[in-house]
């Protein structure tokens, strides 16, 4: 066996592995608690660092867009409200500057969330000091938490009212199953438009 056809060998089964331990039920959990928050016309508020800001962005464009069937060009069924508060550089950068880095998430919250909205946040390590701080304000206020993360959930797991950690410890593998498990929920509902009516 050459060096590359192990390397991609044990990369893949790695994610395979991982991608079996999720447990269904936390899934379905983390569907119906974004199908109550359509239902109640909610806001969806998703936060991550670095790759996981990519993840996040790249949820909000599918969620957003997918998650809910439309046809043609009129206003069709209204769509998930879905934000992500990693996407605006200016804003991160003032609050960094500013405040503190720690601060960039949860003051951008403190502007837009209400009671009852929903925050994912996504984290490999689940530790990250901003995304705990994000959690902490989304807890005060009495919004729901989704956490996505990766060793074994970190702080942020925590203060999750539902949580899927994946059970690796490598940044890139993680990641990809992250980015799996958000197709997997546009999916899912694109799959049961009997959810959003």
């Amino acid at each position: 066996m050459s060096e590359f056809k192990k390397f991609t060998d044990d990369y893949t089964a790695a994610i395979s592995r991982a991608m079996e331990k999720i447990d269904p039920a936390r899934f379905g959990k983390i569907i119906e608690i974004l199908a109550e928050a359509y239902k109640n016309d909610r806001q969806v508020f998703i936060a991550g660092n670095g790759g996981s800001a990519g993840t996040a962005n790249h949820f909000v464009c599918d969620f957003g867009k997918n998650a809910v069937p439309f046809k043609g060009t009129g206003p069709g069924k209204r769509r998930f409200r879905i934000i992500s508060v990693c996407d605006n550089i200016e804003k991160i950068t003032a609050l960094g500057n500013d405040i503190s880095f720690e601060e960039i998430f949860r003051q951008q919250l403190i502007n837009l969330m209400r009671e009852g909205d929903i925050l994912i946040v996504i984290s490999a390590s689940g530790n990250s000091p901003n995304i705990v701080r994000a959690c902490e304000y989304a807890r005060e206020i009495k919004a729901r938490i989704i956490v996505l993360a990766g060793f074994n959930g970190g702080k942020i797991k925590e203060f999750a009212d539902e949580a899927i950690v994946v059970p690796l410890e490598s940044y890139e593998q993680i990641e990809d199953v992250h980015m799996v498990l958000i197709h997997m929920i546009v999916y899912y509902f694109k799959n049961h438009p009997e959810i959003t009516g």
